[in-house]
């Protein structure tokens, strides 16, 4: 197992970066387009499929619902990638983070080429197939992050992991602000609050879901040009879970490397 000087390394490394998250580029300016003006050009049929993210998000903190990831397979998985044989949750407390974060990253590379494909297929009718790439995108995400929370030894099924796996998907597309608030309730985790406190702070889920709802929603119209909406449409969703699925591997791994130094006290 690590020593504790090469945990706090990696935590500090893990710091840093989330400093480095304010910056935002070229769509966190382009996010900043007021929403009333969105809803003036975005066909009804769209607004609509937008709107029950809001829904489907709500689903899956309640009850995990058709989003539940399948461990098994994720176990299968990383054993491939890392040697470790694992069997339970409770395998992963012997197994080093090191190893964690190479599998997460395989996860992520792997995610990110689904995704791709899946916006350029979905790019290829422009407006009329935009309503096909968005839930099939926010599953991607939610997988993703699922299957990365498994292999740091958590469980999906718990309620309590779900509001941390929603959080995560928040954070992604959050400006500086939300992200400081973000990892405000997050550090909770790390200090071991009850289920019960921790799920009273996103009671109103559909606030905290808003800021993701309506950057996924922007981000995707960009698409509604058939045939170049092939080249946006895979590059809007390459991007996307690339950023999530980095965003998802550090805050697993902070809470992880946290968890195991105040363990080696």
């Amino acid at each position: 197992m690590e020593s504790k000087a090469y945990l706090e390394n990696e935590l500090n490394r893990i710091k840093r970066w989330e400093k480095d998250q304010g910056g935002g580029w070229f769509w966190d300016k382009l996010m900043r387009v007021p929403f009333k003006l969105l809803d003036r050009v975005t066909p009804k049929f769209i607004q609509k499929k937008i709107g029950t993210l809001l829904d489907e998000i709500g689903s899956f903190i309640q009850t995990g619902g058709r989003y539940l990831a399948s461990e098994k397979r994720v176990y299968r998985f990383f054993e491939h990638t890392t040697g470790h044989h694992i069997q339970s949750k409770e395998d992963f407390q012997h197994v080093p983070v090191e190893d964690m974060k190479k599998a997460s990253l395989k996860v992520g590379t792997r995610m990110k080429n689904t995704a791709t494909v899946q916006g350029a297929s979905t790019g290829v009718g422009g407006i009329f197939t935009l309503a096909i790439d968005i839930p099939a995108i926010l599953t991607i995400s939610l997988t993703t992050l699922q299957e990365i929370a498994i292999m740091h030894g958590y469980d999906p099924d718990d309620k309590k992991e779900r509001v941390f796996i929603i959080k995560c998907l928040q954070f992604s597309t959050s400006d500086v602000v939300g992200k400081e608030a973000i990892l405000k309730e997050l550090s909770n985790y790390h200090h071991g609050a009850k289920s019960n406190d921790v799920i009273s702070q996103i009671q109103g889920w559909r606030e905290v879901t808003l800021t993701f709802t309506e950057q996924f929603g922007l981000k995707k119209l960009l698409q509604i040009v058939p045939i170049a909406g092939i080249l946006i449409g895979a590059l809007i969703n390459r991007t996307m879970i690339d950023e999530l699925a980095e965003t998802g591997t550090m805050l697993y791994q902070k809470r992880k490397i946290m968890e195991r130094l105040e363990g080696a006290e």
